[in-house]
């Protein structure tokens, strides 16, 4: 079963109908962003801050849990010079990036361990790699991601589970759309390939890692060679 978090938007909405597409079993959850093609059976609303949100979820497939691949796509930004920011606006881009995404981590591993088999995948970010201003909760978040990755990983690494992270780049969906019409027009123009990334060569990254079991621990940058 492969669960994506965000899925209501953006990259996780892609792949959650790439996969059911597919006639794979795949679910996904929102929280704040309502899809806008709600699939009966496949979407479910979950914060993921809050733990007993996803001990519910958990216990309402439980039947339907096995060979879990989680892909963390959800994720919320805040914009702000540090010196200005709002502390429960900043600390919310953590509790809901890294801690939530940690939370929906911990509420799988003990299946994954007892099936001797799991795929995590998280999405960080470039933003986490390059100087952004106004980004510190955000980078923060998701470079925080990269140590998450490397603990779990040696962690779990024996018991067939892999866990990777996904430094993405900017893509033609999701988070880009709040981006002011100038900044996208410098973005563009830094890309080597003067393009905005597809969502499908996130979803070609996920399979690959879904069917590569000694790739574990690692990032993997998809962002068309922008540094």
């Amino acid at each position: 079963m492969i669960i994506i978090t965000g899925a209501s938007g953006g990259i996780g909405k892609y792949l959650l109908m790439k996969y059911l597409n597919n006639n794979i079993e795949a679910v996904g959850l929102y929280n704040s962003t309502i899809p806008d093609n709600n699939i009966i059976g496949h979407y479910f609303k979950v914060d993921i801050i809050n733990i007993k949100d996803i001990e519910i979820f958990i216990e309402s497939i439980n039947d339907k849990m096995s060979n879990i691949v989680l892909v963390n796509c959800a994720g919320t930004n805040y914009n702000e010079f540090a010196h200005k920011a709002d502390l429960t606006k900043w600390s919310h881009i953590i509790n809901v990036n890294l801690i939530g995404t940690f939370n929906m981590i911990h509420s799988v591993l003990g299946k994954m361990r007892k099936d001797n088999y799991g795929r995590i995948i998280n999405l960080s970010s470039i933003v986490a790699q390059t100087p952004t201003p106004g980004a510190s909760a955000y980078a923060a978040s998701k470079a925080a991601l990269w140590g998450l990755a490397k603990s779990i990983a040696v962690e779990n690494g024996g018991k067939n589970i892999t866990i990777n992270n996904l430094n993405l780049g900017y893509f033609n969906t999701g988070i880009i759309n709040e981006v002011p019409p100038e900044y996208l027009k410098q973005i563009i123009e830094k890309i080597p390939t003067g393009q905005l990334g597809d969502p499908k060569v996130v979803y070609d990254a996920v399979e690959f890692l879904i069917n590569n079991e000694y790739i574990n621990g690692t990032s993997i940058d998809i962002n068309a060679g922008l540094f």
